[in-house]
């Protein structure tokens, strides 16, 4: 039980990204189509990657183990517990829209599926994941200790490596 609930770390960069995009398109269709269908599938997502990374996760499966690996892009591996904090956060987020949608209805619930989609946006093609840099925030201000990712507390560099294009 403890395999299948578990997070991979590290995490391929290419592959997160890749959930990231179809996370994106996702939450287009949610709110194009005002869809409580598909804000359940983006909602089942995130919890089942927050529990166990990609193994139950249908977008995860389909980015790991056949998007990603077709890329020309080589893997790359970064920190898996901001990652992992990033999923909480979709999953908080599309909770919260699911329970917009079901008491007060589809207009609110797309506002905060909005806040979805601008994040998964700048995580799919800019390479920024905001999850991330939060979570660098909370062990800055001693909220998570830093035993949790060392290497974590200094995501500077790696987005400065990002924006020079190496």
């Amino acid at each position: 039980m403890s395999r299948l609930l578990s997070f991979p770390n590290p995490v391929n960069e290419v592959a997160a990204r890749t959930v990231a995009c179809g996370v994106v398109v996702l939450t287009l269709l949610a709110i194009s189509l005002r869809s409580p269908i598909v804000l359940g599938i983006l909602c089942y997502g995130f919890w089942a990657r927050v529990l166990t990374g990609p193994k139950l996760s249908p977008l995860g499966q389909l980015a790991t183990r056949v998007i990603a690996p077709r890329l020309s892009a080589a893997p790359t591996f970064v920190p898996g517990p901001p990652k992992r904090f990033a999923q909480a956060i979709g999953a908080a987020v599309t909770t919260g829209a699911v329970v917009l949608w079901a008491t007060v209805g589809w207009t609110p619930a797309a506002w905060l599926l909005v806040v979805l989609l601008v994040a998964a946006s700048l995580e799919g093609f800019a390479g920024y994941c905001l999850g991330c840099t939060i979570f660098r925030w909370l062990i800055q201000f001693g909220v998570v200790p830093e035993t949790v990712c060392e290497e974590c507390s200094n995501l500077d560099a790696r987005y400065r490596r990002l924006s020079a294009g190496t």
